[in-house]
């Protein structure tokens, strides 16, 4: 299994590759927003997935597969994220989620 710095460093050679490809600036404002259209491609894949969307005739397999490449997006696009803005994601999951776990002296 990959890190999560393995994985972001995968994430951004896809990325780059891309940019160069479609002529894209990559900039601060770019990473954000890729976020937030990458949420809403999520959303809306749920809510086919749920009955709540235009399904057309589209298999339940599909509709599955779409909504794990969806989610498989927006974690790339988070990734990239804080690649861009210097965040240690792994150092910000143990101060903001994992302290819980040692709270209640859950090992992991």
């Amino acid at each position: 299994m990959a890190t999560i710095t393995e994985l972001t460093e995968r994430v951004e050679q896809v990325s780059a590759l891309y940019a160069e490809r479609c002529d894209i600036r990559r900039d601060a404002d770019w990473y954000l927003l890729k976020l937030q259209e990458e949420a809403g491609e999520l959303v809306a894949e749920h809510l086919r997935s749920s009955g709540r969307g235009r399904v057309g005739e589209r298999p339940e397999a599909a509709l599955r597969a779409a909504l794990e490449d969806e989610a498989a997006d927006l974690l790339a696009q988070v990734l990239l994220f804080c690649r861009h803005n210097q965040i240690d994601v792994e150092a910000a999951l143990e101060r903001k989620w994992f302290a819980h776990l040692k709270r209640l002296d859950i090992a992991r």
